[in-house]
């Protein structure tokens, strides 16, 4: 008999949108009369949270545990819990009715959070203005009650994450072992009610979890161990980005106390032999991509050659039986760019599988996601986007390609415009000189709202180094040329990358600061330089004047390298400086002060001249 799946994006995903994983393979699977249902916990667990009875039972817990952290909030409790049910509905909803309300006076408490609101926001004028305020007063307020349940009540709680610390770099199982045993939280017990519920309701054989990131994988096994003890026939798959970057090397079995198959890469052909196995269609050496355990021991089946469904075959992500109703919209950084991730709903969709770069250094180009470049046409695509409309009723497009081709943006642009498909949308990009004026004039045109792309380390010598195929002057061309057409740019800044000194780093902050002094970004993010095992530095770190000094692998995860660099400057220290210098620009502010002044030690002066953007662009 087929097999009933029920796939689950796990806490804590995003809130604002619906992560895509699930909608792929329910598309796909459709093709097969597979029955197929899915359910972001995500959401539904916050949703659960942040009721007035939830909360009265969190205060409870506190006192119960004897825990005080956050004693204003606790004095308030009556205010918190007889407001939450208000705001929640406000934050799905956005009525100028209720954010008028909000806004009044007293009607929110004003906790360690709302006491500190920054009285210097500009707000547009009307109503756009008013439920924007309002939005980010009920996410202050939202956002005090979540500091109250990680310090009293459950320490691995937080908005878009759960319990990051343990999976981040577990080279060893040992520690979240140990952590399953120990008796569930109140929040992980509201988590297994709603999944208890969700069993009862689909009577799945198989559930599948997707694990994109290290803050899903503790909350996915919590379930799993939840429906091993309740549920014992059914059984469970993992898969996703967390699995596909740090699984590879798997060989400690204790996982699968919890779960029956890790699959890796794209889960079309391994979840397809999966579905077929347990209908007893083929054996379990017929398994692609699959571990699986087997005397006690890890197993990876790998039969070749895998069945490959191809890009631009796929069937468009079907997103029907999702809980759109009950996704919240928060503002808690009122920067334009950085709030598109946490603000508005977006259907997600990708124009290209992989990479057609794929030479950064610091990058997994090895892995599937990256190094498996497929394309399909746009014809496809406008179709698979009219669909999307159809099923969500949501005009708002993500593409989240790892690097949308400029070729492919053409096409879709005029695609877009021809057949009179309006939608508003954004994606990532490379920096390359493709995106002359013309093409983000017709990007615009079809609904390109704003872009994302790595600037990184904003230094030509170490542009070149990690292979990244642009330099600073045609950043700032391209980045001109987006902004003159109304398209919001953000930049991935990095630094600590191999061999960077002291003076690379300034003269970095100071193109970066001419940049938004320029107008040609307006938003941007600095990252501290990690390496990865699968990427050419984690490779052959030799040849970028590294090494590599641990984790000691101890068989589960394994993809964050530490490393010394004896060439660099000390990284680190550089971060508050760093991170202060933006904040300012972002908020348009700051581009006299002189770099040293951002840093509480004393630095070198940038080598950069004042007008070398400006030069740029002339």
């Amino acid at each position: 008999m087929q097999p009933t799946i029920l796939f689950i994006t796990p806490p804590f995903t995003q809130l604002n949108t619906a992560y895509p994983a699930s909608a792929y393979l329910k598309g796909f699977l459709e093709g097969y009369d597979i029955s197929f249902s899915h359910c972001d916990l995500s959401i539904e667990l916050f949703a659960s949270i942040f009721t007035s009875d939830f909360l009265r039972a969190v205060f409870k817990e506190a006192e119960d545990l004897d825990n005080y952290y956050y004693p204003e909030v606790s004095k308030m409790k009556e205010l918190y819990i007889s407001r939450v049910d208000v705001v929640i509905d406000f934050l799905q909803k956005q009525d100028i009715k209720t954010a008028n309300k909000i806004l009044e006076a007293h009607f929110l408490p004003l906790g360690h959070r709302l006491l500190h609101v920054n009285t210097e926001i500009k707000w547009e004028a009307g109503e756009i203005g008013v439920i924007d305020k309002a939005k980010h007063f009920a996410t202050l307020f939202i956002e005090e009650i979540g500091d109250f349940i990680q310090a009293n009540v459950d320490e691995f709680f937080a908005f878009t994450k759960y319990a990051e610390q343990i999976a981040t770099s577990a080279s060893s199982f040992h520690q979240l072992d140990e952590l399953l045993s120990y008796q569930p939280t109140l929040i992980e017990d509201e988590m297994m009610d709603i999944l208890e519920e969700k069993i009862q309701i689909y009577t799945p054989d198989l559930v599948c979890f997707t694990i994109p990131f290290p803050g899903n994988l503790f909350a996915a096994l919590r379930c799993s161990q939840f429906i091993k003890q309740f549920f014992p026939d059914i059984h469970i798959a993992f898969g996703g980005g967390y699995c596909n970057t740090e699984l590879r090397s798997l060989k400690d079995p204790r996982i699968f106390k919890f779960i029956d198959f890790i699959s890796l890469d794209d889960g079309e052909g391994p979840l397809l032999k999966i579905v077929n196995y347990l209908e007893g269609i083929v054996d379990i050496n017929e398994l692609e991509r699959t571990f699986v355990l087997e005397n006690n021991q890890v197993i990876y089946k790998n039969k070749i050659p895998n069945t490959i469904f191809h890009h631009r075959n796929l069937p468009a992500p079907n997103y029907s039986g999702l809980p759109f109703d009950k996704y919240v919209s928060f503002l808690d950084v009122v920067n334009p760019m950085h709030r598109m991730w946490t603000d508005a709903r977006w259907n997600k969709l990708t124009i290209s599988h992989g990479c057609y770069w794929k030479q950064c250094s610091f990058c997994d180009v090895s892995l599937d996601y990256i190094g498996n470049y497929q394309n399909t046409t746009a014809e496809d695509l406008v179709d698979k986007i009219e669909k999307i409309i159809k099923d969500t009723g949501i005009t708002g497009f993500h593409f989240v390609d790892e690097a949308a081709p400029p070729k492919m943006l053409r096409a879709l642009s005029n695609k877009l415009v021809e057949r009179h498909v309006n939608i508003t949308w954004w994606t990532n990009i490379r920096f390359e000189k493709t995106f002359d004026f013309e093409l983000c004039q017709l990007m615009a045109k079809s609904g390109c709202i704003a872009v994302t792309g790595g600037l990184e380390v904003a230094s030509d010598r170490l542009l070149t180094k990690m292979k990244k195929g642009v330099d600073i002057a045609q950043v700032a061309r391209v980045t001109h040329n987006f902004s003159k057409n109304n398209i919001m740019v953000h930049a991935y800044l990095m630094y600590g990358f191999p061999t960077q000194t002291e003076q690379e780093t300034i003269d970095s902050l100071e193109v970066v600061k001419q940049l938004f002094e320029g107008n040609c970004i307006q938003s941007a993010f600095w990252h501290l330089f990690t390496t990865t095992i699968h990427s050419p530095i984690g490779k052959n770190p030799q040849e970028f004047g590294i090494q590599i000094t641990g984790p000691v692998f101890e068989g589960f995860a394994q993809n964050d390298l530490y490393h010394k660099d004896p060439q660099g400057a000390d990284h680190p220290k550089y971060t508050k400086g760093l991170n202060l210098a933006l904040n300012n620009y972002l908020n348009g502010v700051g581009f006299k002060e002189e770099l040293k002044n951002w840093f509480d030690f004393p630095v070198l002066s940038t080598s950069h001249p004042e007008g070398l953007i400006k030069s740029f662009l002339s």
